[in-house]
């Protein structure tokens, strides 16, 4: 029983190093958009087209890193697009989120049909774990270079926000447009460029789909990631750092039917499969009456309006 709890605990380890990279990546890229007083439910559109950007350009040129960067464009030109469209009056940024993430998942399944069966080039793992001599532990602690530039990315968006002037700006202009514009500020400059940077994150996030885990370019892909990344976001307070423990955390809970699958355990497998959406679910519910996240939350969102 015992060495059956090591396994799965091992299991988990490397499951949720490998789940939580793209939730790392939409909700960093929400958490920079919200921070600046918009949400972009469109990331799971940007996610989706990614992977299918990532896959295209890895297979047709044989670069997979060249197809990381093709991923961040497309989502990029995603978040562009959403941004702009905000810009305009009487616009719901919620609404247009919507619209952009069946626009997003629309283009990835009209223009991926013909890389569903191709093989692309995929991305190197760094070996972290040869060194404990146990073949279990060194397959999970096989690690993506990009789950490393998501920490890197975390812990300088954290420094940002707190210590340089385009980080004053971003949280000014989430909290308060009015004292934004008193000080100068162009609202909607600040919000298109953070909404367009985000995009571009969530874009990389898809490509890790597609070029690393699962490795694989099909419709199915994203399963909702981009959506559940919003409810991270939320349950990680706008705090980038936080981000990288929830990102872990839904990681581990999308890792636990395998795990227990490995060790014999079938009974419940779709249960288990389903407890990413339950954890959503109640951290959903949990945030809805949470005083301190309504403390968090920029002042600009629509959510508090």
């Amino acid at each position: 029983m015992d060495n059956a709890l090591v396994t799965v605990l091992i299991a988990m380890l490397g499951g949720a190093i490998r789940v939580s990279t793209p939730f790392m990546f939409v909700a960093l890229g929400e958490t920079l958009t919200e921070k600046s007083g918009r949400i972009n439910l469109g990331l799971e559109g940007n996610l989706v087209l990614g992977a299918m950007v990532a896959y295209a350009v890895s297979y047709l040129t044989g670069n997979a890193w060249l197809g990381v960067l093709a991923a961040g464009g497309s989502g990029l030109c995603l978040g562009a697009l959403h941004g702009y469209i905000c810009k305009l009056p009487r616009v719901n940024d919620i609404a247009v989120g919507i619209a952009m993430m069946s626009f997003g998942t629309g283009l990835a399944f009209f223009f991926g049909k013909p890389f569903i069966q191709p093989s692309a080039t995929r991305l190197d793992a760094i070996p972290l774990g040869d060194w404990t001599g146990n073949p279990a532990l060194a397959q999970a602690l096989e690690v993506n270079p990009l789950f490393f530039v998501g920490i890197a990315l975390a812990i300088f968006m954290f420094w940002a926000f707190k210590n340089t002037r385009w980080g004053l700006i971003v949280r000014m202009t989430g909290d308060s447009a009015a004292s934004a514009k008193a000080m100068g500020v162009s609202v909607d400059l600040v919000r298109f460029l953070a909404t367009a940077a985000g995009g571009f994150l969530a874009g990389i996030g898809g490509a890790f789909l597609s070029l690393y885990y699962p490795g694989s370019w099909n419709q199915g892909l994203s399963s909702g990631q981009g959506l559940m990344a919003v409810a991270l976001v939320i349950f990680a307070r706008w705090d980038p750092i936080k981000c990288i423990w929830a990102a872990l955390l839904f990681g581990a809970a999308g890792a636990l039917g395998p795990s227990l699958q490995s060790i014999g355990i079938s009974q419940g497998y779709y249960f288990f499969n389903a407890a990413p959406y339950i954890l959503t679910l109640i951290i959903m519910i949990i945030s809805a009456g949470s005083k301190a996240a309504a403390r968090d939350v920029p002042g600009e969102l629509s959510i508090t309006k």
